[in-house]
C-alpha cells in the first residue's frame, strides 16, 4: 500500500494496473475511431479461479475548452444529445481522432471548428476518465484566454449543425452547475475545477 514521506497510509492517487484478460471479442467496430468489445477477465494471481465479463467502450479521449472572454463570460454550446434526450449546456470539445496530435492543438480546433475562436493564451486545468468502469474515455481540460473571432474551416452536420452558441457570465454558469440546472459533467468539471484554481471567478473578477 502507498504511503507518503511521512509514512501514513495514503490512498488519494490512481495505481495503473491491468488484470488477466483471457478473451475478448467485438461487439461493435467500424470505421469510426470509437468501438465496443467485450472481455473476459480474471483476478490477478488465480490462474485457475472464475473469469467474468466486462464491456469495455473503447474511446481515443477527448478535449474540452473553458473558453474566456475579458468580461468573465463563458461561451457555452447548446446541443441535443440523443442518447441523453437533453439539449445539453456544453463547451467546446472534440476527440483526438487524429495519431500523435497533442491534447492542446486538439483543443485549438475544436475551439476554432465548434466557436470560431482563437486564443493566445491556454491553461491546462488537468486530466479525468470520464465513466472508467465501462470505458477508457480520457479527457483533457483547458481554459482559453485572450480570444479572438476567426473564420470557421469546419462544416456542421447532424446535431451539430443545429447547435446554438451563447455567451454567459462565468458567475451564472457556475451557479448552474451548483444547482444542477446544467448537468453536463465535462462543463460541470471545468467550470469547478477553473473556479477552484482562480482561473476563473472569484479571481478573475467574477463571482
Amino acid at each position: 500500500m502507498p504511503t507518503d514521506p511521512h509514512g501514513a497510509t495514503s490512498l488519494l492517487g490512481d495505481r495503473e494496473e491491468t488484470w488477466p484478460v483471457v478473451a475478448t471479442r467485438d461487439l461493435h467496430r467500424d470505421d469510426w475511431v470509437v468501438a465496443l468489445r467485450r472481455d473476459e477477465i480474471r483476478l490477478p494471481g488465480s490462474e485457475e479461479g472464475p473469469t467474468f465479463g466486462r464491456v469495455v467502450l473503447e474511446h481515443p479521449g477527448a478535449v474540452v475548452v473553458l473558453a474566456v472572454d475579458d468580461e468573465e463570460r463563458v461561451l457555452v454550446l447548446l446541443q441535443y444529445r440523443h442518447p441523453g434526450r437533453h439539449r445539453f449546456v456544453e463547451l467546446p470539445a472534440g476527440l483526438i481522432d487524429k495519431v500523435g496530435e497533442a491534447p492542446v492543438e486538439v483543443a485549438r480546433r475544436e475551439l476554432r471548428e465548434e466557436a470560431a475562436l482563437e486564443a493566445a493564451d491556454w491553461a491546462d486545468l488537468g486530466t479525468a476518465y470520464s465513466s472508467p468502469g465501462i470505458s477508457d474515455e480520457l479527457i483533457h481540460y483547458f481554459v482559453a484566454r485572450g480570444l479572438t473571432e476567426v473564420d470557421r474551416d469546419f462544416e456542421p452536420d447532424h446535431e451539430e449543425a443545429d447547435m446554438e452558441a451563447h455567451w454567459v457570465p462565468f458567475a451564472e454558469l457556475y451557479d448552474a452547475v451548483l444547482t444542477g440546472r446544467a448537468r453536463d459533467a465535462p462543463l460541470a468539471l471545468a467550470v469547478l475545477l477553473a473556479h477552484a484554481r482562480g482561473l476563473a471567478g472569484d479571481a478573475r473578477g467574477g463571482r
